[in-house]
């Protein structure tokens, strides 16, 4: 088991910590809620728990479609033992169907499918919320190289299509997800950070029942339900 150290970073969802391998740290799961930027403040009840297990999962399943992760192991409900990586600058966004900003955007009604995948990027800012970006920002301020950004576009399409058909696999609709990206001390691009609630939009394929944060954003209650019913999909 390796050894927690000092705490190196606290973000809105999780907490990192060092390790005796400088290459390896250790990912712990807070039950700390946050929209809009951190502006609504909140608590979900085992939000760490379904996040962290839930992500550990299907970063397993990517691995061995053989997406790169940083992921290492599972260590308990909440923690999970990662590679080290520095975060490339970018929130990366793919959307299959219109919901959130991008219908309010493009005045589309929620629901809308998209004729193809749709991918946007935002420069990871909080002080300038997250504002979006496109190909030429980012080469132009040296987010990444234009090869790094490519590789990290080509993940993220092959990551939907296989998300798509494992969530529909499961009566879940994956509306759309945010994805980020890091680079390991040997300047691999890798797929990091999760895929959970937090960070995907699902709704069930029949209903079309919300089954992610949205019902907290939104204030539509039953958002502890959501998170464990999606676990309950996803682990079995």
């Amino acid at each position: 088991m390796p050894e927690k150290k000092e705490q190196l970073y606290e973000g809105k969802a999780k907490k990192v910590y060092a390790t005796e391998d400088p290459n390896l740290v250790i990912v712990s799961y807070k039950d700390d809620a946050t929209a809009f930027n951190g502006a609504k403040k909140g608590t979900i009840v085992g939000k760490g728990v379904v996040n962290n297990r839930m992500s550990n999962l299907l970063m397993e399943k990517l691995s061995e479609e053989g997406i790169p992760t940083h992921y290492v192991k599972e260590l308990s409900e909440r923690e999970t033992l990662v590679k080290k990586v520095s975060i490339v600058p970018l929130e990366v966004i793919v959307r299959n169907i219109a919901a959130g900003s991008l219908a309010k955007r493009l005045g589309l009604a929620e629901g809308t499918p998209m004729k193809r995948t749709v991918l946007e990027y935002c420069y990871k800012c909080d002080a300038l919320d997250d504002p979006m970006v496109n190909e030429y920002h980012i080469l132009a301020m040296e987010y990444c190289t234009e090869q790094e950004l490519k590789t990290i576009a080509d993940m993220a399409i092959k990551i939907n299509a296989f998300l798509v058909g494992y969530f529909a696999s499961i009566n879940v609709e994956l509306v759309d997800f945010k994805l980020e990206f890091g680079k390991t001390s040997d300047g691999q691009i890798v797929l990091a950070d999760e895929i959970s609630p937090d960070t995907c939009r699902f709704w069930d394929a029949t209903t079309h029942e919300k089954l992610d944060k949205d019902r907290f954003r939104r204030d539509m209650g039953g958002v502890e339900d959501a998170y464990k019913e999606m676990m309950k999909r996803v682990l079995g």
